[in-house]
C-alpha cells in the first residue's frame, strides 16, 4: 500500500513539490552568496533559524501559486489523465513554471544590489520604455555566468528528479474516483492555508511586509522573500492605502507638508540662476572629506573634484536619499515627494496635479530646462519633467542632432551619452538660456555595467575594490571640466549650484551597508560668489525633499507650496528629519535616532550617530520614541491621503 501511494498521483505530486522546495531554497542560497557582504556580517544562529522559518513560509505560498495548475491537473478525478502523453505534458508544465520562478530569483540576486529589495510587478513598468534591456540582460549573463550555470543545474535537478506516477498502480473503478476526489478536496484547504501563510482564519494573508517578522533589518527581508511571491502579491495592488492613525485636525497639528509662510529675508538671492546636478550613484562613501573617520582618517574617497567643492559649500554630515532607484530621485528633489511603497512614476498618482521647483520658478520669470543623456522616453524622466513645468527637455535625440558632438559614437552602449561630452553639450544650451534660469542635469555614467570611455580605461581603475569606483572617478572628471568651463561664463557668479546623488550604489565600508547607510548621499549647495557661508553642518538631518524648499528660500519665493521636506535655512536643527521606505518598513531619522515602523508598530530604534552599525535596538526604552512615531504616522497619513485624493498643490490642501 505504501508503494502504491508513493507511485500514485498524490505521492508523485508531493515528491515533486519537495524537489521544487529544494531548488527554490538553493536559488535563495545563490541570492545570499551573491550579496554576501550585505547579509553575512550580521548573521547569527538565531537569525538563521528565523530566516529559514520565514523562507519556508514564503516559499510555500509562492510554490502553491506557481504550481496550482499542475497540482489541480495531477489530482483531477478523471482517469483520462492517466495516459502517458498527459503526464509528459505535466512534466513540462512543472519544469517550465518553476524554471521561470528560479530565473526571477537568480536575476534578482543582481538587481537587488541597486534596489535593496525584491522586485515587484512594477519592475516591468520601470523598464517598459528601455529599448536596450535585451543588451543589458545579455551583458549580465556574461558577467554573472556562474548564476546562469546555477540556473542550468537547478533546472536539470527539476527535470531529472521529476517523479511520474506509475499508471499500473491504478484500478480504474469506484475506488479511483473516490481517492482522487478526496485528495483534491483535502488539497484545496491545505493550499489556501499555505498561500495565506497562516492557519488562523482571522489573520490577513501574508504580504511582502510580513517578511520583516523573521529578520532584524528590513534589508534582510529580501532573503526571506522570493521574487515570484513579491511579484504575485503586488499584482493589482493599490500602492497608497490611507491609514487612519489620527483625525484630520490632529493630523494637521502634528505635521503638514504645506509651506504657507515661506521665509523671505536678507539671505534672498532673488533672480539668481540655479543649476541642479543630480549625479548618478554618488554615494556619500565616495567623498573623502565627508568621511573623516574612515580608515583612521586616511580615507581619500574617489571624487577629488567634488571633495574640492566641499570646503567652499554648504553641506551636511547627515544627509540622505529618499529612495534607492533613479526614478525615486526626481520627485524627491524637484517636487518634495519622497518614495513611499512604490516609485511615484509607476503609480496612478503620477497623473495627479503636481508642482515642482520648475513650475514655481516659471511663474517668477525663469527659463527652465532638463538634461539627461538617455533616450528621451527613458525612465519616464521626460514625462515627469514636462508635468512639473520644464520648458525644454534635452536628451539623446537633441544631443545627436548637434553637429558639434559625436552622436551615437558617444553612447555608452547601454544607458546614455557619456557624462563628459553630455555635460559640455548641457553647457552649450545653458549659455543660450535667458536669465534667470533653472537647469537640471541628471548624469548617467556612474552606473552598471561600470564602464568608462575607452580613452580612460587604463587610467581609471576600481582601485578600491568596487567596479563603480572607476566610474565615479570618471564622472568626477566630467564634473571638473563642466565647472572649469562654466566658471568662464558670465552667468557663473550669479548662479547657485546643487550637487546631489540620486541614490547610493556599491559600498565597501560596513557603515554604508546598514539600513541607514544604504541611503547616505551628499547634498551640496555651492555659490561661486561666496554668498553661502561654507560649512559642513552636523546638527541637522537632511534629505532630498529639503532641496526645493531650501532653494525657494534662497530665491525669495513667497507663495505657498507643498513639499514633504524642510527649508534648511529656516528650520531649527531639531525640526529636521529624513524619511525612507524599504520592504514594508518606514524609516524616520531625527536628532540622533533612527526609528523603524512597520505600519502598525515601531520595530526598532537606534542611536545611529554612536551605534553606527545599528546593533543595539532600543525599541520601547526611550521617551523620544512616541513623538517620533507620531510624526512618522502623520507623514505617512498625509502622503497617502493626498496621493489618493489628488491634493498635491497648496490650493487643494484642505
Amino acid at each position: 500500500m505504501w508503494k502504491r501511494l508513493i507511485h500514485s498521483n498524490i505521492g508523485a505530486a508531493l515528491l515533486n513539490m519537495l524537489v521544487a522546495y529544494l531548488v527554490w531554497m538553493l536559488s535563495r542560497v545563490a541570492f545570499f552568496v551573491e550579496n554576501w557582504s550585505t547579509f553575512a556580517p550580521y548573521m547569527s544562529w538565531p537569525l538563521f533559524k528565523s530566516m529559514l522559518h520565514g523562507a519556508l513560509v514564503f516559499d510555500t505560498s509562492a510554490l502553491l501559486y506557481v504550481n496550482s495548475l499542475y497540482l489541480v491537473l495531477m489530482l483531477l478525478p478523471f482517469h483520462i489523465k492517466e495516459r502517458k502523453g498527459f503526464h509528459k505534458g505535466l512534466k513540462w508544465l512543472f519544469v517550465v513554471t518553476n524554471a521561470v520562478a528560479i530565473a526571477t530569483n537568480l536575476m534578482d540576486s543582481v538587481y537587488f544590489q541597486y534596489t535593496g529589495r525584491r522586485s515587484t510587478v512594477s519592475v516591468f513598468t520601470e523598464f517598459a520604455n528601455e529599448g536596450n534591456i535585451a543588451s543589458i540582460l545579455l551583458t549580465e549573463f556574461v558577467h554573472h555566468w556562474y548564476l546562469v550555470l546555477a540556473f542550468i543545474i537547478l533546472v536539470f535537478i527539476l527535470w531529472r528528479c521529476y517523479t511520474k506516477p506509475r499508471l499500473e498502480v491504478y484500478r480504474f473503478g469506484f475506488q479511483y474516483y473516490i481517492s482522487q476526489a478526496i485528495a483534491l478536496v483535502v488539497m484545496i484547504p491545505l493550499a489556501i492555508v499555505g498561500i495565506r501563510g497562516s492557519v488562523t482564519a482571522g489573520t490577513r494573508p501574508i504580504t511582502i511586509s510580513n517578511a520583516n517578522e523573521f529578520v532584524n533589518r528590513p534589508v534582510e527581508a529580501s532573503v526571506v522573500l522570493n521574487t515570484p511571491f513579491s511579484m504575485i502579491r503586488s499584482i493589482g495592488k493599490k500602492a497608497f492605502i490611507t491609514p487612519d492613525y489620527m483625525p484630520a485636525e490632529q493630523l494637521e497639528a502634528v505635521y503638514s507638508p504645506i509651506h504657507n509662510h515661506p521665509v523671505v529675508d536678507e539671505l534672498s538671492h532673488k533672480g539668481k540662476n540655479v543649476v541642479i546636478l543630480i549625479v548618478e550613484s554618488m554615494g556619500k562613501e565616495y567623498i573623502g572629506s565627508l568621511n573623516p573617520d574612515l580608515e583612521s582618517g586616511n580615507y581619500k574617497g574617489y571624487m577629488p573634484f567634488v571633495d574640492s567643492l566641499v570646503p567652499q559649500s554648504l553641506t551636511y554630515q547627515y544627509s540622505y536619499a529618499n529612495g534607492r532607484i533613479s526614478m525615486d530621485a526626481m520627485p524627491s528633489i524637484l517636487s518634495g515627494l519622497p518614495m513611499m511603497v512604490e516609485p511615484f512614476f509607476l503609480t496612478p498618482a503620477s497623473l495627479n496635479d503636481v508642482d515642482g521647483i520648475s513650475s514655481m520658478l516659471d511663474h517668477e520669470g525663469y527659463s527652465t530646462a532638463f538634461f539627461h543623456g538617455g533616450h528621451n522616453i527613458s525612465m519616464g524622466f521626460s514625462a515627469y519633467a514636462h508635468s512639473i513645468g520644464y520648458q525644454q527637455y534635452y536628451g539623446l535625440d537633441e544631443y545627436c542632432q548637434s553637429p558639434k558632438y559625436g552622436g551615437m559614437d558617444d553612447w555608452d552602449g547601454k544607458w546614455a551619452i557619456w557624462d563628459e561630452p553630455f555635460l559640455q553639450f548641457t553647457l552649450d544650451n545653458i549659455d543660450g538660456m535667458k536669465q534667470p534660469f533653472l537647469a537640471t542635469v541628471f548624469t548617467a555614467s556612474s552606473h552598471h555595467p561600470y564602464n568608462v570611455p575607452e580613452q580612460y580605461r587604463d587610467s581609471l581603475v576600481d582601485e578600491g575594490g568596487q567596479p563603480i569606483h572607476k566610474c565615479v572617478r570618471y564622472t568626477d572628471l566630467a564634473l571638473r571640466r563642466f565647472f572649469e568651463r562654466a566658471s568662464r561664463e558670465p552667468w557663473y557668479q550669479n548662479t547657485i549650484f546643487v550637487l546631489v546623488a540620486d541614490h547610493t550604489n556599491q559600498a565597501s565600508h560596513d557603515v554604508y551597508k546598514t539600513d541607514l547607510g544604504l541611503y547616505s548621499i551628499p547634498i551640496i549647495f555651492y555659490a561661486p560668489d561666496g554668498s553661502l557661508q561654507p560649512d559642513v553642518r552636523s546638527d541637522m538631518i537632511v534629505q532630498q525633499t529639503d532641496i526645493t524648499p531650501t532653494l525657494l528660500h534662497l530665491l525669495g519665493y513667497d507663495k505657498p507650496y507643498l513639499a514633504f521636506g524642510n527649508d534648511l535655512l529656516a528650520a531649527s536643527p531639531d525640526e529636521t528629519w529624513a524619511f525612507s521606505y524599504n520592504a514594508g518598513i518606514y524609516q524616520l531619522v531625527k536628532g540622533d535616532l533612527m526609528l523603524q515602523f512597520d505600519g502598525m508598530k515601531t520595530t526598532a530604534v537606534y542611536r545611529f550617530k554612536t551605534d553606527r552599525l545599528l546593533k543595539e535596538n532600543l525599541v520601547g526604552r526611550l521617551p523620544e520614541q512616541q513623538p517620533m512615531e507620531q510624526l512618522l504616522k502623520a507623514i505617512i497619513q498625509q502622503y497617502m491621503s493626498r496621493m489618493n485624493e489628488n491634493r498635491l498643490l497648496p490650493d487643494n490642501s484642505k
